[in-house]
């Protein structure tokens, strides 16, 4: 039988870490509920940020989507205008 180790990282502010570790196991609880889970754990690590903040994939691809949206948005309406020259 093969297995599949599943990795997340997550980066929350000090302050919180450990209500979401609280959380996290308690949602790992309910996985064992319906799923065979081998292991596993949480580990917490402190660190500084080091520099300004940097958009996430997430935050890039969430920007792109308003890019992509405003883009379509003026094209709706220069395709409005184009048909009504037509007409």
């Amino acid at each position: 039988m093969q297995y599949k180790k599943i990795s997340v990282e997550v980066i929350v502010v000090a302050d919180d870490a450990d209500a979401v570790v609280a959380q996290l196991n308690a949602a790992l609880d309910q996985l064992e509920d319906s799923h065979t889970l081998f292991g596993g754990g949480i580990e917490t690590v402190a660190f500084e940020h080091s520099g300004k903040r940097r958009r996430s994939a997430l935050g890039h691809t969430l920007a792109a989507g308003e890019t992509v949206a405003s883009a379509l948005k003026t094209a709706r309406d220069g395709m409005k205008v184009a048909f009504r020259a037509v007409i």
